[in-house]
């Protein structure tokens, strides 16, 4: 396997910690020092089909974005099925994955200056195929950079727990970055996890503050997720989804919350409402709500139906009750689409600002 490209693995706490997101932004800060980048994520567990290939969605993310020149293949060779972990406990076929994982950074490094490899959850993410993050960066032979969330307690109780599996397969951890912090406590954090952090022989790398838009979901998300309906082809799916309101009041009162960023969750035969929504899109330079979503699978009138197709924003017909919908979009894990064109421009100018990168490279740089 190739050993000789530079590389890091990028690793996180626990699941939805901003890996994917340091991630996005690390690919294009390091491309300043190293024009020519390749990704790859070894062990993915949410993929698309492509061309008949099961693709982890975040290799799909990065080639989009970038525009890598690295066979997407490659760049997700392993993807976790539901019935992958029952297969190999019965053939234990561990040789025959590493050797994948290796080819697969073999080719995505091809005439590369540098890989960034992504994990998959925290260190012990895979152990149950004997594939666990710490396991897949010791086989590439990569340092790893910990995300973890912002604070300092827990994130050092479990950054400890994270160095003690990777220390166990003899894997060094360069650093930490905090995601996630609070902007009014930034300062105090960084200060005291810088001191917690260094008693546990790591250095603090970034600390990246919260930023509410990288958590709003977009329409296309939420109708992915309800496996709803789009009553009115020109909605904007990219819309941004703010706040939630359940439609449960009437159309007079409901007008007060006709605001930009709003989702409307009601039922198909509030029609009040729809009604009392549709004098709000002529002539708006904006529109006035994210979109509606008409619940319990109850289709408007023809009429209705007429003025939603006229909408500027979604209108989205859902099988599932008010409240399933709105506990479905609350739960909603938000992931980063390759046409998050806002997200991905503020995860670039995040990560340029509060990551110490040229720090990154020096400590990847160092006993080469």
């Amino acid at each position: 396997m190739n050993e000789t490209t530079p590389r890091v693995f990028i690793a996180a706490t626990r699941q939805n910690d901003g890996k994917t997101t340091s991630s996005l932004g690390l690919l294009s800060a390091l491309q300043e020092v190293y024009p020519r980048i390749g990704y790859i994520k070894p062990v993915g567990q949410r993929f698309v089909r492509i061309d008949e290939q099961k693709v982890d969605e975040d290799s799909v993310l990065m080639d989009r974005v970038y525009r890598l020149n690295c066979p997407l293949v490659d760049m997700s060779p392993i993807a976790v099925e539901p019935d992958f972990t029952r297969k190999y406990l019965q053939s234990s076929n561990n040789d025959v994955l590493v050797k994948r994982i290796q080819k697969a950074f073999d080719r995505v490094a091809w005439e590369k200056d540098f890989v960034l490899c992504e994990g998959t959850g925290h260190a012990g993410v895979g152990s149950v195929f004997d594939l666990s993050n710490a396991q897949v960066a010791k086989v590439l032979k990569a340092k790893v950079i910990l995300v973890t969330q912002g604070g300092i307690g827990r994130p050092i109780d479990e950054v400890s727990l994270n160095q003690a599996v990777f220390q166990r397969e003899g894997v060094e951890i360069i650093g930490v970055i905090l995601n996630k912090v609070h902007i009014d406590k930034r300062d105090y954090v960084t200060e005291f996890a810088r001191k917690g952090l260094k008693r546990k022989g790591l250095e603090l790398l970034g600390v990246i503050p919260h930023q509410r838009l990288l958590c709003n979901p977009t329409l296309e998300s939420i109708q992915e997720e309800l496996s709803a309906e789009l009553l009115n082809e020109q909605g904007r799916l990219h819309n941004l989804v703010e706040d939630v309101v359940v439609g449960a009041m009437g159309a007079s009162n409901a007008r007060g919350f006709f605001q930009e960023g709003v989702l409307i969750i009601t039922p198909g035969d509030r029609e009040d409402i729809v009604i009392a929504a549709s004098p709000f899109t002529e002539d708006q330079p904006h529109p006035p709500l994210a979109g509606i979503v008409l619940t319990g699978n109850i289709r408007p009138s023809k009429h209705v139906l007429e003025l939603i197709r006229s909408m500027p924003f979604p209108v989205l017909l859902a099988r599932d009750d008010s409240y399933q919908v709105a506990s479905k979009v609350h739960d909603l894990t938000v992931k980063i689409r390759p046409n998050d064109t806002q997200k991905i421009l503020l995860v670039r100018d995040m990560i340029a600002k509060h990551v110490d990168v040229n720090r990154i490279v020096t400590l990847l740089q160092e006993n080469a």
